[in-house]
């Protein structure tokens, strides 16, 4: 049975996953909205350059791994 996903959008990260207060937080979320609305699993982080999975992604894996990523649906 899928874990149950926490009740904000899948387009906006936990604040402890991505802090409204850093300085790439338009940009994360804007790059991170166009890979969803393309239906790629992740984007590269303008921030660090590494390759990070959507929420979308995630929600369709149907559980938290637990790894603390940035867009966990799971993370109430």
């Amino acid at each position: 049975m899928p874990a149950p996903l926490a009740e904000r959008p899948l387009a906006v990260p936990h604040p402890s996953r991505l802090s409204p207060e850093d300085p790439a937080y338009d940009e994360i979320l804007s790059v991170h909205a166009r890979a969803m609305a393309a239906g790629e699993p992740g984007y590269l982080d303008p921030a660090s350059g590494l390759y990070v999975m959507t929420a979308a992604y995630h929600a369709d894996r149907g559980a938290c791994c637990g790894n603390g990523c940035r867009h966990c649906p799971y993370v109430a």
